[in-house]
Protein backbone atom coordinates (compact mmCIF):
# COMPACT_ATOMS: atom_id res chain seq x y z
CA UNK A 1 0.00 0.00 0.00
CA UNK A 2 1.09 3.68 -0.88
CA UNK A 3 2.05 5.61 2.17
CA UNK A 4 -0.92 7.45 3.34
CA UNK A 5 -1.42 11.40 2.40
CA UNK A 6 -4.10 12.54 5.65
CA UNK A 7 -3.47 16.24 4.43
CA UNK A 8 -4.65 15.72 0.83
CA UNK A 9 -7.09 13.10 1.80
CA UNK A 10 -8.55 15.64 3.75
CA UNK A 11 -8.46 18.54 1.22
CA UNK A 12 -9.38 16.33 -1.36
CA UNK A 13 -12.56 15.07 0.89
CA UNK A 14 -14.02 18.20 1.47
CA UNK A 15 -13.66 19.84 -1.89
CA UNK A 16 -15.56 15.97 -3.42
CA UNK A 17 -17.97 16.64 -0.05
CA UNK A 18 -19.08 19.74 -1.54
CA UNK A 19 -19.23 18.66 -5.00
CA UNK A 20 -21.04 15.71 -4.07
CA UNK A 21 -23.19 17.71 -2.09
CA UNK A 22 -24.27 19.70 -4.99
CA UNK A 23 -25.32 16.43 -6.91
CA UNK A 24 -26.96 15.43 -4.62
CA UNK A 25 -28.90 18.26 -4.37
CA UNK A 26 -29.94 18.07 -7.67
CA UNK A 27 -30.97 14.77 -7.76
CA UNK A 28 -33.40 15.35 -4.61
CA UNK A 29 -34.97 18.79 -6.26
CA UNK A 30 -35.57 15.99 -9.65
CA UNK A 31 -36.77 12.64 -7.46
CA UNK A 32 -38.94 15.05 -5.36
CA UNK A 33 -41.39 15.24 -8.28
CA UNK A 34 -41.83 11.44 -8.24
CA UNK A 35 -42.64 11.04 -4.21
CA UNK A 36 -46.00 11.37 -3.65
CA UNK A 37 -47.45 14.79 -2.14
CA UNK A 38 -47.25 13.65 1.84
CA UNK A 39 -49.97 17.17 2.18
CA UNK A 40 -47.23 18.65 4.84
CA UNK A 41 -45.10 22.02 4.83
CA UNK A 42 -42.76 20.68 7.39
CA UNK A 43 -39.07 21.89 6.83
CA UNK A 44 -36.62 19.98 5.91
CA UNK A 45 -34.26 18.29 8.33
CA UNK A 46 -31.78 21.09 7.16
CA UNK A 47 -33.71 23.94 8.01
CA UNK A 48 -34.64 22.73 10.99
CA UNK A 49 -30.79 22.13 12.17
CA UNK A 50 -29.88 25.62 11.22
CA UNK A 51 -33.00 26.78 13.23
CA UNK A 52 -31.54 25.12 16.81
CA UNK A 53 -27.70 26.35 16.04
CA UNK A 54 -29.11 29.67 15.54
CA UNK A 55 -31.08 29.43 18.59
CA UNK A 56 -28.03 28.31 20.94
CA UNK A 57 -26.05 30.68 19.05
CA UNK A 58 -27.66 33.88 18.94
CA UNK A 59 -30.97 33.09 21.20
CA UNK A 60 -33.62 32.56 18.28
CA UNK A 61 -34.29 30.47 15.37
CA UNK A 62 -32.74 31.99 12.18
CA UNK A 63 -34.66 34.71 10.18
CA UNK A 64 -37.32 33.84 7.87
CA UNK A 65 -35.70 35.34 4.69
CA UNK A 66 -32.29 33.56 6.11
CA UNK A 67 -33.64 30.24 6.57
CA UNK A 68 -33.32 28.57 3.37
CA UNK A 69 -30.33 29.72 3.25
CA UNK A 70 -29.19 28.68 6.27
CA UNK A 71 -30.66 25.05 5.30
CA UNK A 72 -28.06 24.97 2.22
CA UNK A 73 -25.41 25.90 4.46
CA UNK A 74 -25.76 23.45 6.52
CA UNK A 75 -26.59 20.86 3.61
CA UNK A 76 -23.17 21.93 2.28
CA UNK A 77 -21.19 22.11 5.67
CA UNK A 78 -22.11 18.16 6.78
CA UNK A 79 -21.65 17.24 2.85
CA UNK A 80 -17.92 18.78 3.44
CA UNK A 81 -17.03 17.21 6.64
CA UNK A 82 -18.44 13.49 5.85
CA UNK A 83 -16.34 14.40 2.75
CA UNK A 84 -13.10 14.70 4.68
CA UNK A 85 -13.99 11.78 6.75
CA UNK A 86 -13.89 10.00 4.14
CA UNK A 87 -10.74 11.38 1.80
CA UNK A 88 -8.64 10.69 5.41
CA UNK A 89 -10.29 6.97 5.46
CA UNK A 90 -9.71 6.46 1.90
CA UNK A 91 -5.98 7.12 2.85
CA UNK A 92 -5.30 4.56 5.51
CA UNK A 93 -7.98 1.96 4.50
CA UNK A 94 -8.70 2.04 0.45
CA UNK A 95 -11.24 -0.65 0.83
CA UNK A 96 -13.23 1.76 2.26
CA UNK A 97 -14.48 3.36 -1.30
CA UNK A 98 -15.73 0.11 -2.27
CA UNK A 99 -18.52 0.18 -4.89
CA UNK A 100 -17.16 3.30 -6.23
CA UNK A 101 -17.96 5.54 -2.90
CA UNK A 102 -21.72 4.04 -2.94
CA UNK A 103 -20.76 1.62 0.22
CA UNK A 104 -19.69 5.22 2.25
CA UNK A 105 -22.87 6.88 0.69
CA UNK A 106 -25.45 3.93 2.15
CA UNK A 107 -23.40 3.96 5.20
CA UNK A 108 -24.16 8.01 5.55
CA UNK A 109 -28.07 7.04 4.92
CA UNK A 110 -28.26 4.77 7.72
CA UNK A 111 -26.09 7.36 10.22
CA UNK A 112 -28.12 10.17 9.17
CA UNK A 113 -31.07 9.17 8.10
CA UNK A 114 -32.03 6.23 9.57
CA UNK A 115 -30.55 7.30 13.39
CA UNK A 116 -28.80 10.86 13.83
CA UNK A 117 -31.26 13.47 12.46
CA UNK A 118 -33.94 11.42 13.99
CA UNK A 119 -32.82 10.97 17.52
CA UNK A 120 -32.07 14.80 17.12
CA UNK A 121 -35.58 15.75 16.59
CA UNK A 122 -34.99 16.63 12.84
CA UNK A 123 -37.18 14.26 10.85
CA UNK A 124 -39.95 11.48 11.66
CA UNK A 125 -38.25 7.82 13.11
CA UNK A 126 -38.22 5.35 10.71
CA UNK A 127 -40.68 3.32 11.66
CA UNK A 128 -42.94 6.93 10.60
CA UNK A 129 -40.84 7.56 7.36
CA UNK A 130 -43.01 5.48 3.97
CA UNK A 131 -40.72 3.26 2.14
CA UNK A 132 -40.72 5.78 -0.68
CA UNK A 133 -38.80 8.34 1.66
CA UNK A 134 -36.64 5.39 2.62
CA UNK A 135 -35.40 4.81 -0.91
CA UNK A 136 -35.42 8.56 -1.37
CA UNK A 137 -33.20 8.88 0.94
CA UNK A 138 -30.91 5.80 -0.14
CA UNK A 139 -31.01 6.61 -3.51
CA UNK A 140 -29.90 10.33 -2.80
CA UNK A 141 -26.80 9.24 -0.66
CA UNK A 142 -25.76 7.04 -3.13
CA UNK A 143 -25.33 9.47 -5.59
CA UNK A 144 -23.40 11.41 -2.98
CA UNK A 145 -21.09 8.58 -2.30
CA UNK A 146 -20.42 7.94 -6.08
CA UNK A 147 -19.66 11.32 -6.94
CA UNK A 148 -17.99 11.65 -3.63
CA UNK A 149 -15.55 8.97 -4.75
CA UNK A 150 -15.40 10.58 -7.97
CA UNK A 151 -14.07 13.83 -7.57
CA UNK A 152 -12.05 12.18 -4.72
CA UNK A 153 -10.40 10.39 -7.36
CA UNK A 154 -9.28 13.09 -9.68
CA UNK A 155 -7.97 14.93 -7.08
CA UNK A 156 -5.86 12.33 -4.84
CA UNK A 157 -5.59 9.63 -7.28
CA UNK A 158 -6.66 6.09 -6.85
CA UNK A 159 -6.10 4.37 -3.31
Amino acid sequence: MAKPRPLLGLLAGVAAGLVASAAMAAFQHQAEKLLPEEGGDEDPATVKAADQASAALAGAPAPEPWREPAGLAVHYVAGAVLGGIYGVITEYKPEASAGFGGAYGIATSALLDEAAVPAAGLAPGPDDTPLARHAYGVASHLVYGIVLEGVRWLIAGKR
